[in-house]
Formats: structure tokens, C-alpha cells, sequence
């Protein structure tokens, strides 16, 4: 079958990955599962696995197939698979968990011992068939197009897990904040708006994607290369701030703006990253703010996006790219030029 596969890591995306002919994975246990992929969706995490930023936080073994947004179509499952059978739809969990160390008994999907992760520890699915687990297969109600939903996988639970966490501590009519209405903020946004009774002001430096934002529900849009990001959330929040903020880009200067921003209490949440958090410890003392890491979501968090995109209350706005583009998309990717989320389909 042919695959996408990172040879070595370069800044180039252009040449990032190579399309090879290799052997269509096999079950060879009896919980594992191979899928016949329809979709795998494009991420920035992806154009930094290349770039090599992720080598001192997971094993990588090159060359690898990338590929970590996936969903398909069941094609075999080993013997004692009893969740999906040949033949059913299904969206792809992007770690494959043991089930019996101590994280995974305490639910904790993302923090197991004897995990692997399609395409950044082990195979992905910029590929035509992918293998993975019955722990990791989550099987698509009638009518939800496998292709499509693809992104959310991680895009989508990212962003889920994330304003899961921020609609806690959310009451009626306080507000939330979203940076970067990109591939993960456009989705993070319609979870805040269905999920609570917060203010949602958006934010972004183009105005399309501010457009975008006040079509999916948020209250209030501030284009942040035109305005002064913390006046502006100061003066919508009559001087107290914002109590959540959700941070889909993660560069410096959008995690500079917490001291100023946030609520006494509250939450700067980074979900995006290639930057850096530099504030004094007085300034976290003095505010009692938290910044707060997202690390992709949980098994149950991806069936409960699920189920809000089978309900209607979240929509991927996805532009679909045959395999060969793939170091197109790459590229784009690096310079903004991708809307929502860039769909790679199999030969």
C-alpha cells in the first residue's frame, strides 16, 4: 500500500514527507484492528514531528507514517474484538492504551505506560489501511461520514477536552475568551457555546476567521493585530477579566497577555504551542491564575464529540487533499494558509 513517511526531520516542508509502497498492516494479536482509512486529517503537530521538536518527549523510530486524525471503515479485527466487526464505520482514538496500568484504571487515557501513538510513536494513517486497537476504535452512528469527521479525532478532542475543562469553572454570563479561531479554535468555540452560558469573545488577527467566530456563536470578535487584546477583554468585562481563556496558539505573545487578562482565579489554558510562558512567579501569586496544558482528550471525551457532532452542535469546516498533496498541505499549513482542517484521503 503506498504511505506518507518521514525519513528524516527537516525545517523544509516541501520535502518533509515521501510517499512509499509498504506492507498493508495485519492483525497479529487478538485485540488489534486494522482500518481501511477514509480520512486523516492534517495538524500542526504534524508539521512540528517533522521539524523534530517532539523527539525528546516520545520515541520515534524513522522512517514512520504520520498521520494521527483517522477514520474508516473496519477491515479486519483480531479474535477477540467484540466492539466493531468488518465493515463498520469507525473514528480512530489516537492512543492505543493497555487498559491495566494504573492511568488507564483511573481513566486517564493520555497519561498510560505502555501507550503507542499512530503517527507520532508508532504507524499512522497517512496510509490506506492503519492498525490499531479495539481500545481506540470508537464506532460512527448512521449518516456521520467517516472522511469528515477525521479531524476530530485530535483537533476535536483537543479542543473539547479543553473547553471541558474551562465550562467548569464557568458560570452564567462570565466570560471566555478563545484565541486563534483556526483548525482547533473554530471547534473549541461551538463546544464553549453549547456547553454554557459563558460571553465568548473570539479572537484572531483575520477577519474572515472573526466572521467565522460570530457564525459559530461568539458574542464578541477582537482583531488583535487593529486592537490591544487585554484593554479590549477589560473593557467587554468591566475591568475584571476573563475567567477561562483558551489559547489555540500558544506563541509567546499570546500567553504574555494572562497577567493582564485573566481573572482573579482563572485559567489561561495552552492548547497550541511552539512558544514559551515567561512570567515572574509574583504575577501568578498576585492574580491566583493558572496556566493549564491540554494534551489531546480521553477516550470518553472523543465519544462525547461524538455525539455533539451527530446531534448537529459541532461542524468541522475540513478542505479535502489527495495523498500526494500531502507536502502541499504541509506548507500551507506553515503559512496560515489553511482554513479549519485540511483532510488527507488514501490512494
Amino acid at each position: 500500500m503506498q504511505a506518507a513517511r518521514l525519513h528524516e526531520y527537516t525545517d523544509d516542508m516541501s520535502q518533509g514527507l515521501e510517499i512509499d509502497d509498504i506492507d498493508r498492516p495485519t492483525v497479529d494479536r487478538s485485540d488489534e484492528v486494522v482500518v481501511d482509512v477514509e480520512g486523516a486529517g492534517w495538524c500542526q503537530t504534524d508539521n512540528h514531528i517533522i521539524e523534530g521538536m517532539w523527539t525528546d518527549y516520545a520515541p520515534q523510530d524513522l522512517p514512520m507514517t504520520l498521520g494521527h486524525e483517522n477514520a474508516g471503515i473496519v477491515a479486519e479485527t483480531g479474535d477477540e474484538v467484540t466492539l466493531v466487526e468488518e465493515g463498520d464505520p469507525v473514528i480512530c482514538h489516537p492512543v492505543q492504551t493497555c487498559g491495566i496500568c494504573r492511568p488507564c484504571r483511573l481513566g486517564e487515557d493520555m497519561y498510560c505506560e505502555n501507550s503507542a501513538f499512530n503517527g507520532l510513536t508508532t504507524d499512522g494513517g497517512f496510509a490506506e489501511s492503519l492498525l490499531t486497537n479495539e481500545r481506540a476504535v470508537i464506532p460512527l452512528p448512521e449518516g456521520v461520514d467517516p472522511t469528515e469527521i477525521a479531524p476530530h479525532a485530535d483537533a476535536g478532542i483537543t479542543a473539547y477536552h479543553a473547553a471541558k475543562k474551562a465550562v467548569r469553572e464557568l458560570n452564567p454570563g462570565e466570560t471566555a475568551v478563545v484565541i486563534g479561531i483556526g483548525g482547533l479554535g473554530h471547534i473549541g468555540l461551538q463546544c464553549l457555546d453549547t456547553m454554557s452560558a459563558a460571553d465568548i469573545v473570539a479572537v484572531d488577527r483575520k477577519d474572515e476567521a472573526l466572521e467565522l467566530a460570530a457564525n459559530l456563536g461568539a458574542h464578541h470578535t477582537v482583531n488583535s493585530s487593529e486592537e490591544e487584546l487585554s484593554s479590549r477583554v477589560m473593557d467587554l468585562t468591566d475591568d475584571e477579566g476573563a475567567q477561562q481563556v483558551l489559547d489555540f496558539v500558544g506563541a509567546d505573545e499570546t500567553t504574555a497577555t494572562a497577567p493582564e487578562m485573566v481573572a482573579a482565579g482563572g485559567d489561561h489554558h495552552v492548547v497550541g504551542y511552539g512558544g514559551n510562558i515567561h512570567e515572574p512567579c509574583q504575577a501568578l501569586v498576585n492574580g491566583e491564575f493558572s496556566f493549564k496544558g491540554t494534551l489531546v482528550g480521553r477516550y470518553t471525551e472523543l465519544q462525547e464529540l461524538v455525539s455533539l457532532v451527530d446531534r448537529g452542535d459541532v461542524e468541522l469546516h475540513t478542505e479535502r487533499h489527495d495523498l500526494e498533496e500531502i507536502n502541499t498541505v504541509a506548507e500551507r499549513l506553515e503559512h496560515g494558509e489553511i482554513e479549519g482542517r485540511a483532510v488527507i484521503l488514501p490512494p
